[in-house]
């Protein structure tokens, strides 16, 4: 099973060029997103890892690059992401960047979004999705730091 995780605002943003403007304002997210991919495999872009100070804990991290230099200590390259997801065995969770997203969309099994409630004029977006997934779960609407968001779920529609 292939699946996506992403926090995008009303416009279908994730970030700028400083990263995630929410961050830090709505930790119910994190917990959320961390409690999601705490076991099996997660597929990250350069971007978020270059970010990242060390693997998350509990599975195995692969990250797509193009670049031949060496990643540090307990991180995968993957140079062929399509064939990687493409011949998966193990339940895989995408946590982007926009290029990831965009280029791997097609994959999906699953969407866990995480719908912010504001428009947080990012530069970097998540790729259409509406018409190739439906809803099948939505959580009642949070509140933390004034940022309101959702949890959804969704699945490749048939």
């Amino acid at each position: 099973m292939i699946r996506v995780m992403a926090a995008l605002d009303s416009r279908r943003g994730i970030a700028d060029e400083r990263g995630r403007p929410w961050h830090g304002k709505i930790p119910g997210d994190i917990t959320y997103y961390r409690s999601k991919i705490a076991t099996g495999v997660v597929l990250m872009g350069y971007g978020l890892y270059e970010v990242l100070s060390q693997p998350y804990p509990g599975g195995t991290n692969y990250v797509a690059t193009t670049k031949d230099a060496p990643l540090r200590d307990g991180f995968m390259a993957v140079h062929d992401v399509r064939a990687f997801l493409k011949d998966a065995t193990e339940d895989v969770w995408n946590v982007g960047g926009a290029g990831l997203y965009s280029s791997t969309i097609d994959f999906a099994d699953e969407l866990y979004l995480t719908k912010i409630q504001a428009d947080f004029h990012c530069t970097k977006y998540f790729p259409v999705y509406e018409t190739a997934f439906r809803l099948v779960s939505e959580s009642e609407p949070m509140t933390e730091n004034g940022v309101t968001y959702t949890f959804c779920v969704y699945t490749r529609a048939k």
